[in-house]
């Protein structure tokens, strides 16, 4: 039995793991795309910078298909809906501008969501209909001491999904931006005001490709804010965050209801 099912979290060193030929050209190719992250429409105050895309993998066939974006006057958008396990975006879509097209032919990313899925496990009925993975671009960046980027939602939180994945990409001269897991029942506090035995996990990754899976029933996690080191660039930590979910047959009479409401739509 792996350590992501026995207990709701697992450590994972994805440069070792992985060992591909085109990894560093790859990974160097992935953290020039974080250079170019817009920032967060919704919290544009936070220091927080992101691209976001939707991707689809067939059971048994190890394949990643990614999910057309949509065209807007905002550019080339992908939404995101976590439904009540946000308390900042309660049942609310954010649309987030779409990943690259050049990044969603990258091999490194390719490697990285398909090893992610592996880790995962299902009902034999979930594995009969796509999985669809949804793959976070984020960036926590501060310019001067005066200055703190945060994460959403700021403690220890579920997200809704059954898995989320979350892997470094580059770090320089950043303070703060730990990771702390915990039990569900500490969800919405942060780690300072839990207790130890609450507190499952803590860490800090450092080094490229550092990263970590949690099953979201079993567990609570957060990443604390990051503010400018003491040197004199800016602070960054850049993260791939990767999460899982079934597709979900639909319930008649929450059908029946949206129909009722007109917020039905026929398709293309």
């Amino acid at each position: 039995m792996s350590y992501l099912k026995r207990f709701g979290y697992e450590y994972y060193d994805l440069k070792n793991i992985l060992k591909t030929r085109h990894l560093e050209e790859e990974l160097e190719e992935i953290k020039q795309e974080f250079a170019t992250l817009p920032a967060d429409s919704y919290a544009q105050e936070l220091n927080r910078y992101r691209r976001y895309g939707r991707a689809v993998i067939i059971p048994g066939t190890g394949h990643v298909q990614w999910l057309p974006s949509v065209r807007t006057e905002e550019g080339e958008m992908y939404k995101y809906f976590q439904g009540s396990f946000n308390p900042e975006y309660t049942d609310s879509a954010r649309d987030f501008p779409a990943i690259s097209e050049k990044m969603r032919e990258n091999r490194l990313l390719d490697d990285i969501i398909l090893f992610d899925y592996r880790q995962t496990f299902w009902r034999e009925e979930d594995l009969l209909l796509p999985i669809h993975a949804g793959v976070h671009f984020v960036k926590l960046e501060v310019d001067n001491e005066q200055e703190i980027a945060v994460s959403s939602p700021n403690h220890l939180h579920q997200d809704g999904e059954p898995f989320t994945f979350a892997h470094l990409v580059h770090r320089q001269n950043a303070e703060g931006g730990g990771n702390a897991i915990g039990t569900p029942h500490v969800a919405g506090e942060v780690p300072e005001n839990v207790n130890e035995k609450q507190l499952l996990k803590q860490m800090t990754l450092t080094s490229p490709l550092e990263s970590y899976g949690v099953f979201d029933p079993m567990v609570s996690h957060y990443v604390a804010p990051v503010t400018k080191g003491k040197e004199e660039m800016k602070g960054e930590r850049s993260m791939i965050l990767i999460d899982f979910q079934p597709t979900v047959c639909p319930d008649p009479e929450e059908i029946s209801k949206q129909l009722r409401q007109g917020n039905l739509m026929f398709a293309d």
